[in-house]
This record gives structure tokens, sequence and C-alpha cells, in this order.
């Protein structure tokens, strides 16, 4: 089956101010797309590949369109119309199995916040920062993958696009300001449905 673009779970202007709509717009319908498709061509190419070489030849674009498209179909479900704005679910942490795993973790929400942004903001070029369940410890960690690597070490919980198609229509360079920013629209609650998932706890 050829993959396809996910439709987006709210409007292209629903994250504003925090995320520009014309930022949602080219990035779900331009970048998005884009790794769909070629994502498409490169597994028709593979399909029809009659040696080793030519199937060795098509795996890097196998494995950077293949992340674009799982990472970005993850990230859209990640965010959600901010609680304060638009009156969304967007950036509010309820009581609950997420909250309780944050704090054991990071000690609060905001230690959460600025570490994370922290070690996303080491990112050299192009790539994601990660909040994960290590299935081994029990317990969440901070990642970051380059490129379009996706997550393979942890469960993916939370995961933020810091390609600069991500932010820089609104943010320019200040990868800070964005990082700071998506807090407002991060959908917890879909974050929270991950870990009870990969965990096994009981959602309260």
């Amino acid at each position: 089956m050829s993959n396809t673009l996910p439709p987006l779970p709210y409007d292209y202007d629903a994250l504003e101010p925090y995320i520009s709509k014309q930022i949602m717009t080219l990035h779900h319908q331009k970048h998005h797309q884009t790794y769909v498709n070629a994502l498409n061509a490169a597994e028709a190419a593979y399909a029809k590949a009659s040696t080793p070489k030519e199937r060795i030849a098509l795996q890097a674009a196998l494995k950077f369109n293949g992340g674009g498209h799982i990472n970005h179909s993850l990230f859209w479900k990640n965010l959600a119309p901010s609680a304060a704005v638009n009156k969304g679910n967007g950036g509010v942490l309820k009581e609950g199995p997420l909250k309780k795993a944050i704090e054991e973790a990071f000690g609060s929400l905001d230690n959460l916040k600025k570490e994370f942004n922290a070690a996303t903001l080491g990112i050299q070029g192009s790539g994601w920062g990660w909040l994960g369940y290590n299935t081994q410890t029990k317990r969440l960690e901070i990642a970051t993958t380059a490129n379009q690597d996706p997550l393979l070490t942890l469960v993916p919980i939370i995961g933020v696009d810091i390609w600069e198609h991500a932010f820089y229509l609104q943010y320019l360079n200040v990868k800070a300001d964005y990082l700071t920013a998506i807090w407002n629209v991060i959908n917890f609650e879909e974050a929270e449905a991950r870990l009870v998932e990969a965990s096994g706890a009981s959602k309260l």
C-alpha cells in the first residue's frame, strides 16, 4: 500500500499564535507530503530492484523519507490548540501517570522543559528532540536524533521537530523562542496515552 499524508487533527491556524498558519500549512502540505512522495518512490524502486547493490543504494532514501513520514505523523498528534488561547487542551498537564512519571524523572514539568530545550538546542543542524520511555528502567528520558532518524532506543512520548522549516518563518534563527513557545501547544493527553500503552500503567 502507498503511504499517504495523514490529515491534521485541527485547522492550520489552530496553533496560533505559537505556530503560525503559514508554517503549519507549508510544513504539512509541502514538507511532509514530500517525504511521503519520496518514500513511495523509494519503496516502488526497491520492489523493482533486481540486485543487492540496487537495494543497498535505496536504503538511505528509505531511511530518511520513512523517518520523516513516521516522525511527522507523530508530531501532528503531539500538538493541540492552546488551552489558554484557543480553548483546546494544548499545554495542560493534568494529574495522572504522565505527570507522575515526569515528576519522578525530572522533579517538575518546568525542569523537564528546561532539560528538554537545552538538549534539543544542542543538536548540530537539523533533527528532533524527544521525551521517551525506557522500557528497561521504566523511566522517562530525554533524547535527540539527527536529521529524520526516528527514535528507536526509547518509546517516543513527545517529539519536537527542530528543522528550520518547523519554525524559521516565525522565529527566524531563534530556536530557543520556538522551543519555549511550543510547550503551549503540546498535547499532553496524547503523550499520556502513549505512556500508558508503553508502560502498561493504569490511566487515572
